[in-house]
């Protein structure tokens, strides 16, 4: 091996490559595993609820803060939604640009749906949104060459963050 070479750890990545053959429906989907219990809220990372939607931290994300705004009940989607369920989605990602804004200041967002396995989406039974934070001048080699990504901070870090600006701006 090169000199120059060095190893990236990312052990949080293997949950995820595990998971990848599986097909998550009904019960043993994990959003419908986290809607159904709302006192395990701090651990799996979820921010607020609304009657029909709940904001949650990706667990495998993108760049830090990436976000996910959840529909309650189990649908994969957008033209499966109700006009009220389509609303509260919009709200939700609306008050999570809001909270990341005051919480972490990125620069701009990539916000949108994955409907289908084919357009990239890891669960397509259940209909959720990702907000993406961006900064000028994010993108570099890490992604491109090394397939890897770096996140400057721990989720739980993160976690509390935007929680404390969730409760300050959206009463939750």
């Amino acid at each position: 091996m090169p000199e120059s070479s060095v190893n990236l750890w990312a052990p949080w990545r293997m949950e995820y490559i595990r998971a990848l053959g599986e097909e998550p429906t009904g019960p043993g989907c994990f959003l419908c595993k986290y809607w159904s219990e709302p006192a395990q809220d701090a651990t799996n990372h979820v921010l607020w609820r609304t009657d029909d939607t709940f904001v949650l931290m990706n667990r495998f994300p993108y760049t830090g803060g990436h976000l996910m705004v959840a529909l309650a009940e189990h649908k994969g989607d957008l033209t499966e939604l109700s006009e009220r369920q389509l609303a509260a989605m919009n709200r939700g990602i609306c008050d999570a640009v809001r909270v990341l804004r005051a919480a972490i200041k990125p620069h701009g967002f990539n916000i949108g749906y994955n409907l289908g396995r084919c357009a990239g989406a890891g669960l397509p039974d259940h209909l959720h949104a990702h907000i993406v934070p961006r900064w000028s001048g994010d993108t570099n080699f890490m992604s491109v060459v090394g397939d890897a990504r770096v996140i400057p901070e721990a989720l739980d870090a993160t976690y509390k963050e935007l929680l404390k600006h969730a409760v300050l701006l959206i009463g939750r």
